[in-house]
């Protein structure tokens, strides 16, 4: 009898986003499924670990329930870790993260939880794949990228990605028989142009939120911005080694 698949989900919008419980829907119909998640939302914590507080991890789920899932006191990265360290007997055969509320494409990459755990998964050794959806609403409609996600994870699961990389996958806001299709995309080139909205307490104390504007720096046809303003679902490969190695025979001309 042929083993089922071992999938790992995990996310960064916390245990009980609805992004999340339509990920391991469509996970259960694909393997056997682990939860391991933070307990509450911890978007734009990138790479981030947990070292100088304790950790708490918690089995949430029922006995005997179809899928096993725990939440984790820390960040996204923490959550894969404790999954790959304390939980598992074996490595899992897939990773997913996500389902994201809000684009990680572009440059959104660096910041994103969603796909810091999808790169902490690739580190370990194990098919990683980071879901988000251009839609920030908490209420956002998943039902509609969820065969898209079947068809990802299985093409996954029967090819694997290619060494030292994740896919970074964003679904366009769209209906399902709206979406176009599926491309491979480069990561478009854009910046956040920021600012901090300044304000006082009634005690006459400034404090400051983050604001800015994003902005598309080009308009690349083969870019995962083009994709999803054209309606198609963008993949991106994602590698982990941040060495540039175009830069390294300049640097080498430099007397050193």
């Amino acid at each position: 009898m042929t083993k089922k698949p071992l999938i790992l989900v995990t996310n960064d919008d916390g245990i009980t986003a609805p992004g999340i419980r339509a990920l391991i829907d469509v996970m259960k119909d694909l393997g056997d499924v682990l939860v391991v998640a933070p307990d509450s939302p911890q978007s734009a914590t990138g790479h981030a670990i947990t070292i100088n507080n304790t950790l708490y991890l918690n089995k949430v789920s029922k006995p005997n329930a179809a899928v096993t899932e725990y939440s984790c006191s820390g960040t996204p990265v923490d959550s894969v870790k404790f999954a790959v360290v304390e939980i598992l007997k074996r490595k899992p055969d897939l990773l997913v993260s996500g389902i994201n509320h809000g684009s990680n494409s572009s440059i959104n990459v660096i910041y994103s939880g969603t796909m810091s755990a999808a790169v902490e998964g690739g580190i370990e050794g194990i098919p990683s794949v980071g879901f988000s959806l251009l839609d920030y609403d908490w209420n956002a409609d998943f039902e509609q990228v969820k065969p898209f996600v079947k068809k990802i994870a299985l093409e996954v699961l029967q090819k694997g990605v290619p060494d030292g990389t994740v896919l970074n996958v964003n679904f366009p806001k769209l209906k399902q028989k709206d979406i176009k299709g599926i491309r491979i995309c480069r990561q478009a080139k854009a910046i956040w142009q920021e600012k901090f909205d300044k304000r006082s307490t009634p005690q006459g104390k400034d404090y400051y939120w983050l604001t800015g504007e994003f902005v598309n720096l080009e308009h690349g046809e083969d870019t995962d911005e083009w994709a999803l303003q054209n309606g198609y679902v963008s993949v991106v490969p994602v590698q982990f080694d941040m060495t540039a190695h175009h830069a390294i025979p300049q640097l080498n001309t430099w007397n050193l």
